[in-house]
């Protein structure tokens, strides 16, 4: 049975992404509630994700990345960047949406700096991770 879920998650992560990014460009353009609205959407879709991301892993049976070449240690390095920097930013979006929540707007303004790099780098890289399994290196009978 070939599960929705990576797709899903694939969806949720893209969504955030564009989340991300729209709400960047409206806190630069002095927009702030819209600002507030879009980053609650982002933190939101991408608890989702981890939910749908989580569900995946727990029910799918482990499958072994079938690219072959450079490819390989290129696929590699970016999961392994992708998963320590998922893990880091974690807390650091929960601290950063708090802050910004309780109006601690310097402390989340500091915090946010470190936050929504590595917040987009996951975002893009899970995407770009999940094309590589899914569709460009399909697992073996999948």
């Amino acid at each position: 049975m070939v599960s929705i879920l990576p797709h899903v998650t694939a969806a949720l992560n893209a969504l955030a992404g564009v989340l991300l990014l729209i709400g960047f460009t409206l806190i630069k353009t002095r927009h702030k509630t819209a600002h507030r609205f879009v980053m609650t959407a982002a933190v939101t879709t991408s608890a989702l994700f981890l939910v749908a991301y989580v569900l995946h892993h727990v029910t799918a049976p482990v499958f072994v990345f079938s690219g072959q070449g450079i490819v390989r240690p290129i696929y590699f390095a970016m999961l392994v960047s992708h998963v320590a920097l998922a893990v880091a930013v974690t807390p650091m979006v929960v601290v950063t949406f708090l802050r910004a929540r309780r109006g601690d707007l310097v402390l989340h303004r500091g915090l946010a700096r470190w936050t929504f790099p590595v917040w987009l780098y996951v975002s893009v890289t899970g995407i770009v991770v999940y094309l590589m399994v899914y569709h460009l290196y399909r697992p073996v009978g999948g």
